[in-house]
């Protein structure tokens, strides 16, 4: 993905130098002209299409937004009730990612995530150790994460 961008900087580049015209429009006009490049070339290039890439990038921070709104929600629920019946528990998250930047990608998610926190993870990186402030069902919270958090940190680490 790096090289493909550094390829379409400097296809832009080069476009400002073929133009004399080192303008803004002139440098987006190259940009979007290397972009084009780079589509065709992606075949010979390392990596999936950047911009795919960039588009997961934006899905799993809009993503993590509405989690994060809606745990928010949750933990203002439960600070606001007029007695406490939230049930806290630890439980075990089996992950199937494979790369160490994922799982640190998605155990800081969770950790950011109000009413959750990641205490640890295996040796082995399968296993997620967290603590949960209200806890429904274990399957329920597996399926929260897995289906939203995880699968977007996936999407994003897929070549």
């Amino acid at each position: 993905m790096a090289v493909q961008i550094l390829v379409n900087i400097l296809i832009a580049i080069f476009w400002l130098f073929v133009n004399d015209s080192y303008t803004l429009n002139n440098f987006v006009l190259g940009f979007l002209f290397g972009l084009l490049l780079v589509f065709l070339m992606r075949k010979i290039l390392p990596g999936r299409f950047y911009i795919v890439t960039l588009y997961y990038v934006v899905k799993l921070g809009c993503t993590f937004l509405i989690e994060l709104i809606k745990a928010n929600i949750d933990v203002i629920r439960i600070v606001t009730k007029p007695h406490m019946d939230n049930e806290p528990a630890f439980f075990v998250y089996d992950t199937d990612l494979k790369r160490p930047w994922e799982i640190v990608l998605l155990c800081t998610m969770i950790t950011l995530t109000p009413g959750t926190i990641v205490l640890g993870v295996s040796d082995d990186n399968r296993k997620i150790y967290i603590h949960c402030l209200d806890f429904s069902t274990k399957e329920e919270e597996i399926e929260g994460i897995k289906s939203s958090l995880e699968k977007a940190v996936r999407e994003v680490g897929e070549y």
